[in-house]
């Protein structure tokens, strides 16, 4: 083959390959080089958007002590909605919701989010953590909101350790001791026998003094 008809079917492939690179990229949010979905949570339902959800449960492994639900929950339409309940399908654990300032209900603002776990933000607490799930399972979880009503999702079970332990539950604090430090019961008689001998009965020779007088 002759140089000239080399560098033209090496003109054409790359043509091939730059008409193929177009039209994946004029194919939408669709296209098969676009799929491509980050390592977390997230799901859609009406004007609700939920993403980064974890279930966040202690940092050891089998230690009794709260779980948290972490979560971000866009609200993308006009009316505001309220996060009336979060579930965990196939455990009986209750999951206790709480507003981030005061004792009203969890809002998402209307074009606007509310976040789940941290310091500052709303929280939804499991009391048993231990009941809920284990670490590196799949939990599925059911947010229901007020007028969108139930978006289910499938959260990560992870410890709160390295990024999550700003959002999970902390450990519970070691138990005090409640021995008695070793002398603590020798002291007593000590403070006995010297009441003993405040109290004790004069010697003869003061009794002799007395009735002489």
């Amino acid at each position: 083959m002759s140089r000239s008809l080399r560098h033209g079917a090496l003109a054409a492939t790359a043509i091939v390959f730059s008409i193929a690179s177009l039209s994946a990229c004029g194919a939408g949010n669709h296209a098969a080089t676009l799929e491509v979905r980050p390592d977390t949570a997230a799901t859609t339902i009406g004007d609700i958007s939920i993403q980064n959800a974890n279930l966040i449960i202690q940092p050891e492994h089998g230690a009794e002590g709260p779980a948290v639900v972490s979560a971000t929950l866009f609200n993308n339409g006009v009316k505001q909605q309220t996060l009336d309940s979060v579930t965990l399908p196939g455990t009986t654990v209750t999951v206790a919701l709480h507003a981030a300032k005061g004792s009203g209900p969890v809002v998402v603002p209307a074009g606007g989010r509310v976040v789940l776990g941290g310091e500052g933000n709303a929280s939804a607490v499991i009391e048993n953590g231990h009941e809920a799930s284990q670490a590196g399972n799949v939990q599925r979880v059911v947010f229901k909101l007020s007028s969108t009503g139930e978006v289910p999702l499938n959260a990560f079970v992870v410890p709160a350790t390295s990024y999550f332990e700003s959002f999970g539950p902390s450990t519970l604090p070691t138990p005090k001791q409640t021995s008695t430090p070793t002398g603590t019961a020798s002291a007593s008689p000590a403070a006995g026998s010297e009441s003993d001998s405040d109290t004790a009965t004069p010697d003869n020779d003061a009794s002799a003094s007395s009735h002489t007088d």
